[in-house]
């Protein structure tokens, strides 16, 4: 299937919508939003440096939110038939049917045209095993005296999307991820790379620098908890803006006071600049979100002051505006989320901010981070695949994991992002691959309050 080849599910859309149309008539208000996608995954796992598992699906699924009087209701099948889409609108109905008023329904999606296809490479939609191995070939082969593990996958999505008031849009995305380790008996490094296209990842560079984070990390030294300046890799820098973003431009959060968002309030450095971004050539998604809305880019914070929330069709009907394309599947008890969140760049090489470092950490990458406090993104979570002791404006050794307890809004406040630096990315995110565009970040101060164990 191509990247325009999405006519097939757009047919199977219009079937979806026209048996629920059926349903109305009899004086009761039958609505729906239906999505019909189609995701072809190819994933290769390796450990201890050898490829041990190749997994590939290719799947229909057609979901349907719909109401009845206000009452709503969501299901999914695979089961594509005509027999099958019958029993998935009759059991939806029925269940909306029994559901108390959703006081916050918005009703199905109207019409609003959607302007571009998402971004497709043709090539990575039809990888094959050979391929993604090739890449892992020239990750491990990077540290020969090393065990490497991971994952290099390669993914197609064709959606259409159809409501009963109308919208109809249709798009396609691909996408492509390294995410590795390279493991001495004491010590990891890590690397990811994700992309649109298959081609534009380079394992082999990517498993030259896990390998060397590992040797350098093998010698680590543990240091006292404290109050330390640091100098915050991409990886490291997207679990903030993921946080950031999911809890606190969250529109439901905000509605519910959950939130640490102040509309207009300069909340952060002047520096600090995040946009809502899936016009960026290197977004990764279709250009509609769960409810067939236009996704389009908008500031979140402007020179450090707060300017908007991420809104679904729900919080919009709430808060008396209009949606900004958010909406996630399940958003009805989470709410609308930056799907392609980017933290503006500066100029600063990450190399000239150790440098300019008298005594701090050269953090990588944070793990396993959980919100103490929303409402002041008070966050604790473990350093991991690389800590490194800066004196003098010099890497002088690898330290041990540590534990830190930060409020990601303070770290990030006025006169305390002291660099931002040229080196913007797709970096992982704390919910998945393909999210977060963001350079390093220099901080004049992070919160370390134990080791790995507490």
């Amino acid at each position: 299937m191509s990247a325009d080849a999405t006519t097939p599910l757009e047919e199977l859309a219009d079937r979806v919508v026209a048996l629920v149309d059926a349903h109305g008539g009899d004086g009761r208000e039958v609505e729906a939003n239906v999505t019909v996608s189609r995701d072809r995954h190819g994933l290769t796992r390796f450990a201890n440096s050898f490829i041990h598992q190749h997994v590939g699906e290719d799947t229909v699924t057609v979901s349907l939110t719909a109401a009845v009087d206000r009452r709503s209701a969501s299901a999914s099948t695979t089961a594509v038939d005509d027999a099958s889409l019958r029993d998935l609108v009759e059991r939806t109905l029925a269940s909306a049917a029994r559901q108390p008023v959703d006081p916050h329904w918005p009703g199905a999606t109207p019409p609003d045209a959607v302007d571009r296809v998402g971004h497709f490479d043709p090539s990575t939609a039809e990888a094959d095993p050979a391929a993604r191995a090739a890449g892992v070939k020239a990750f491990v082969d990077a540290g020969p005296e090393l065990r490497a593990a991971g994952y290099l996958d390669s993914e197609a999505m064709w959606v259409a999307f159809a409501s009963t008031a109308g919208q109809r849009a249709a798009g396609s995305s691909t996408r492509a991820t390294l995410d590795g380790i390279h493991q001495t008996d004491r010590s990891a490094g890590a690397a990811h790379q994700t992309s649109d296209r298959l081609a534009d990842l380079d394992a082999g560079a990517g498993g030259e620098l896990a390998a060397d984070l590992a040797r350098r990390s093998a010698d680590f030294v543990d240091v006292d908890p404290g109050h330390f300046e640091v100098v915050l890799g991409p990886e490291a820098v997207s679990t903030v803006v993921t946080f950031l973003s999911a809890y606190g431009f969250n529109a439901k959060a905000h509605l519910e006071g959950a939130s640490f968002a102040q509309l207009g309030e300069p909340q952060f450095d002047p520096s600090i600049t995040l946009l809502e971004d899936p016009e960026d050539p290197r977004a990764i998604g279709l250009p509609f979100d769960a409810e067939g809305t236009p996704r389009r880019r908008f500031t979140l914070v402007d020179e450090g002051v707060t300017r908007a929330l991420a809104h679904d069709r729900r919080t919009a009907l709430r808060a008396d505006t209009t949606t900004t394309g958010n909406a996630v599947p399940g958003g009805q008890s989470f709410g609308a989320v930056p799907f392609n969140p980017r933290l503006a760049p500066g100029d600063t090489a990450p190399e000239r901010m150790v440098a300019d470092v008298e005594r701090g950490l050269l953090v990588t990458q944070f793990h396993y981070c959980r919100v103490l406090d929303p409402k002041t993104q008070v966050v604790t979570g473990l350093t991991r695949n690389g800590t490194f002791l800066i004196e003098d404006g010099e890497v002088v050794g690898a330290v041990g994991n540590l534990r830190f307890t930060q409020s990601f809004v303070e770290a990030l406040s006025s006169g305390r992002v002291l660099a931002i630096g040229d080196d913007d990315r797709l970096a992982a995110g704390e919910f998945g691959p393909g999210m977060v565009i963001c350079p390093s970040l220099r901080l004049a101060g992070w919160n370390f309050t134990g080791g790995a164990r507490g």
